[in-house]
Formats: structure tokens, sequence, C-alpha cells
């Protein structure tokens, strides 16, 4: 059995002004994550329980539960805004 992807509200906001080219790149990432978690390419952020990967120049972060089978997208943005 696969994750079910949970997007918050303010990750939704920020996917939505990503040019159409972006938002392609990103809902694909975001669509692999319900296969499993860790995909290839993600990485743990330091000194959190929260994860990232990368489509193109901009990051998906996401936390994971287990136990409920749920990925959480909490944030999507250009790679020099994000860890702010």
């Amino acid at each position: 059995m696969g994750y079910i992807v949970e997007i918050v509200p303010k990750a939704e906001k920020e996917f939505l002004k990503l040019p159409p080219i972006e938002q392609k790149k990103n809902r694909n990432k975001i669509l692999s994550l319900e296969k499993g978690p860790g995909p290839v390419g993600a990485k743990k952020l330091k000194e959190t329980e929260y994860f990232r990967i990368r489509a193109g120049d901009y990051r998906v972060v996401y936390g994971i539960d287990d136990d409920r089978k749920i990925v959480k997208i909490l944030s999507i943005a250009h790679r020099k805004d994000v860890y702010r």
C-alpha cells in the first residue's frame, strides 16, 4: 500500500504561483511520493524531521507520518528562498 499525499494550504498557494512548466515538474515529483516517501535524491533536512526533493530550481519540503502512511507537503519554493 502506498502513501497519501496531503498539501497544506500554504504549499498549495506556492504551487499555484509557479510557472506552468515548473508546476508540471513539481506535480510529478509530488506524485512520486505516493509510491514511497524516500525517492532517489530525497534528503533529510538538518536538525528537523523534514525532507526535501528537487524539482529543477525548486524544492519540495515534506514531512512523513509512517504510522498513518501520509506524506504532508509543507512548502514549495525556489531554492534560494525555501530554507529561510
